[in-house]
């Protein structure tokens, strides 16, 4: 980086070029020496900012959550408008990165702007009829899910994939009945287990789900 381009040294910037970064090399080629390098700085300098790797991908979990925008409902929206947006986002912010959802799943503490703002999350919930303990299981379990969602989803990225019919011919393979096992059915009938509409079909899982709760509980 010429030294007439550098940008200033600073922690927002250390995580902008270091997101930047891992859409190149991914998490396993992210190093400090590696950032420090696209700094055009030596490691130590990082240091007066960051002092660890986790608390670089710390602060890069943090910037990818905030990405996805956080806040309470709407005027208007319901809580089952407002949980299935914000799921989508954070499904979005998460795709936006390579290996996203691993950054997020490594961190160890997040900012507390970003923790300030789960806390207004929750009591808007509690607004609508949640007792603190349900708004927070049904964030973090929305926040699970979207996770685990993505993490396959990156994971199937990163290795060349053989055409699906290919695929489904050597699943086929594997089961007594071959084509016309249940399991082929459903993948026919249904089909990328990772894509939209398999997304969908849990998010709503776990939205009626947590309506059901409510009746039951009397609350709503």
């Amino acid at each position: 980086m010429d030294s007439d381009k550098r940008p200033r040294l600073s922690r927002e910037t250390m995580i902008e070029t270091a997101l930047r970064l891992l859409d190149e090399v991914g998490l396993e080629g992210l190093t400090v020496r590696r950032l420090a390098a696209e700094l055009g700085v030596q490691s130590p300098a990082l240091y007066w900012h960051i002092r660890t790797k986790q608390q670089l991908l710390d602060g890069m979990a943090d910037a990818i959550i905030l990405g996805a925008g956080m806040g309470p409902p709407r005027d208007g929206e319901s809580w089952q408008e407002w949980l299935g947006r914000r799921a989508r986002a954070y499904r979005d912010s998460l795709l936006a990165h390579r290996d996203g959802a691993r950054i997020v799943c490594t961190a160890a503490q997040l900012s507390p702007a970003t923790v300030g703002m789960f806390d207004q999350e929750l009591a808007a919930m509690v607004g609508r009829g949640f007792t603190p303990a349900l708004a927070l299981r049904t964030i973090t379990s929305v926040a699970h899910y979207v996770n685990g969602f993505v993490l396959q989803v990156q994971g199937e990225r990163r290795e060349p994939s053989a055409p699906p019919e290919d695929l489904l011919a050597a699943l086929a393979g594997q089961l007594d009945d071959g084509m016309s096992a249940p399991l082929i059915a459903a993948l026919l009938e249904g089909g990328n287990p990772l894509g939209e509409e398999a997304f969908e079909h849990g998010l709503r899982a776990l939205i009626d789900g947590t309506a059901a709760v409510l009746h039951t509980s009397g609350r709503q």
